[in-house]
């Protein structure tokens, strides 16, 4: 596995292109130093004291986090849920413009805004932080369409230290026999195939401010932080206007919001 994107082949193919491509774009520089700081202020607002709702380690039970609430780090959050809820300044960034824009040019139609899907801070603590195992998001989302773009903005540099997403460049593309997924639809690696896709991922290194754009087919997958710092990543994810979500599940839990 390469520990960074390597350079694109063509660099001046518009975002729709090497999303289509990969599955994935990469927006540098996107989010000023001034924006970052204040997301990472108001989250760690919101980490000390705790307010909710929250997703904690140890209620996802993925490798590496505690088995319970009641063991040690059992209250480590992992996830700052109803983001767009928290603060204007969330909001603001999430309806951005030039984010419309771009994602107008990804899902063909007006973008909207899920608050049912991520719509959170993801936080990973040194030492009670866990690993994600490969998967698409779609295995938890009901829209007429599996077609919905995660936005995934970096708060602080993340790197494959403190457990950056890592991505198969192209997976989205794939329609892979269920019998390659365990019970919970992440990839079984005890699989040739399996084995042979996954050693074609990259880790996606970014700084503060990068934005990282993945349609919710794409495989992906995230390690622990073995760092002494805590990663903050604020994360949006978004439908075209004419893909609904199914009535009666998560999906249509909360309205979207048009951008």
């Amino acid at each position: 596995m390469t520990t960074r994107s390597p350079p694109d082949p063509d660099p001046y193919a518009l975002p729709s292109a090497r999303y289509r491509r990969d599955g994935y774009v990469v927006l540098h520089e996107f989010a000023s130093a001034e924006q970052c700081n204040l997301l990472a202020d108001l989250a760690r607002r919101d980490l000390e004291p705790l307010v909710g709702p929250a997703e904690f380690e140890a209620d996802v039970g993925y490798p590496g986090a505690p088995r319970s609430r009641n063991d040690a780090g059992g209250t480590t959050p992992r996830r700052l849920l109803h983001a767009y809820s928290r603060d204007a300044a969330f909001r603001q960034f999430a309806t951005r413009s030039d984010l419309g824009a771009v994602l107008r040019q990804l899902l063909g139609n007006e973008p909207c805004l899920s608050q049912c899907h991520h719509n959170c801070v993801m936080t990973k603590h040194p030492g009670y932080s866990s690993a994600t195992l490969w998967h698409q998001d779609v295995r938890y989302w009901s829209f007429d369409r599996p077609d919905l773009v995660s936005l995934w903005l970096a708060l602080g540099t993340e790197t494959a230290a403190n457990g950056a997403l890592m991505v198969i460049p192209g997976s989205h593309r794939l329609d892979l026999d269920r019998g390659r997924l365990d019970r919970d639809l992440f990839l079984r690696p005890d699989l040739a195939e399996n084995r042979a896709l996954i050693e074609q991922a990259i880790t996606l290194e970014l700084a503060a401010g990068d934005v990282l754009l993945f349609s919710s087919r794409l495989f992906h997958a995230a390690g622990r932080n073995d760092t002494d710092a805590v990663k903050l990543s604020l994360v949006f994810t978004y439908h075209a206007a004419d893909n609904h979500p199914i009535p009666g599940t998560r999906s249509a839990q909360y309205p979207s919001i048009m951008l």
